[in-house]
């Protein structure tokens, strides 16, 4: 309870004027809103959050006055927290012994992603082993950048790489499941209650999953404590059917807005050469994910009941959202698809710090012997 009470007061000091830039932030807010406004028209995935980012990044390069304080993160991503959670639905666990089959095809599906990635990102990129590590996980853009900084990698790496991933799998894969399904893709984004929708009483239980799982994360000693503890109570209180409410699609947008501009804003000072380089190299990354994931489609459908597209729109790692509205339009089992994806994130955010641990630790170890 005094870390969190030390970690509060420091936010507060990063909100005197000496240490808040007022105007830098309310630019990078209004050029960040535009982004996103633009890759809502375009039809773009994760508008909010990547058009936010893109347009901050390409103001920072271009050396605007724009900031982004460390102090309005942390609330962001516990908004991001509870939405992953809100996902378990009670449905989804009685539904959990039927896909055995197809979620051990995960798991190996994303040890094989993360070691082929790992290892292009360290031979290939020349990345240090940290930032390669957590730049080479099929998992989220901000569970990966949340984690890898707190272990010391290259967060502005990080961010970039898993932010072209999404980008890249999610504009690619239509594409790829439209030559191989013959269904044309279509249909709108199917957006959730607004602010003004949702119940009082909804509000405050996705508040109180929130801070609850501040507080759990935090005694836990949890890895990205303002992500993971508030998914983790979240996933608790909707899988025991306490309650059914997600967070309204604006607050979510406001909070994908947010943490867009703050992971475009580190791109303060970085040389542009070292962004292009970054962008080709995940262009190679997403090459090997698709291609992993048509591998294990194919294999795993085999010995499943489950057809080809579900299964790619299931393992391909992409964002939940948009892999779920795709599943949507084919008319084809959203809830495994979602599922896939709600438990491809969840084991990544719970085994990735640890095992960077295990794993780099221990080759730091022998190097020193």
């Amino acid at each position: 309870m005094k870390e969190l009470l030390t970690d509060f007061a420091e936010g507060v000091r990063a909100l005197s004027p000496a240490r808040f830039p007022y105007g830098r932030f309310a630019l990078a807010l209004l050029i960040g809103g535009a982004g996103g406004w633009l890759f809502v028209q375009a039809q773009l995935p994760l508008p909010w959050m990547l058009g936010s980012m893109v347009v901050c990044t390409a103001a920072a390069l271009l050396r605007w006055p724009v900031a982004a304080p460390p102090v309005i993160r942390p609330p962001m991503t516990m908004v991001i927290g509870v939405m992953l959670g809100a996902g378990f639905k009670p449905d989804v666990v009685t539904q959990l012994p039927n896909w055995l089959p197809t979620i051990l095809g995960l798991m190996l599906f994303m040890i094989a992603c993360a070691v082929t990635c790992v290892a292009y990102f360290r031979t290939v990129g020349g990345f240090d082993p940290v930032t390669a590590f957590f730049a080479g996980m099929p998992g989220g853009l901000i569970e990966m950048v949340t984690v890898g900084e707190e272990k010391g990698g290259d967060a502005r790496i990080i961010a970039l790489i898993h932010s072209a991933r999404i980008l890249l799998v999610v504009m690619t894969l239509p594409f790829i499941v439209h030559w191989i399904g013959g269904v044309p893709l279509g249909g709108n984004r199917v957006a959730g209650p607004s602010l003004l929708e949702t119940p009082l009483s909804a509000e405050l239980i996705l508040l109180a999953c929130g801070i609850a799982g501040i507080v759990l994360g935090h005694w836990l000693r949890l890895p990205a404590k303002f992500l993971l503890g508030p998914m983790l109570v979240s996933a608790a209180v909707h899988v025991s059917g306490l309650s059914d409410s997600v967070p309204p699609f604006d607050i979510v947008n406001a909070a994908q807005l947010i943490l867009g501009i703050t992971i475009g804003c580190r791109f303060v000072g970085t040389p542009p050469r070292s962004i292009l380089r970054v962008l080709a190299l995940s262009v190679g990354s997403t090459v090997i994910l698709l291609s992993l994931t048509l591998i294990f489609a194919w294999l795993v459908a085999k010995i499943s009941v489950h057809g080809h597209v579900p299964l790619i729109l299931a393992y391909s790692p992409g964002g939940l959202a948009e892999m779920s509205l795709i599943a949507l339009a084919l008319h084809t089992e959203v809830a495994f698809v979602a599922a896939h994806h709600i438990i491809r994130v969840f084991l990544v955010m719970i085994t990735a710090g640890p095992l960077s641990g295990l794993i780099i630790g221990k080759r730091k170890d022998q190097a020193t012997d």
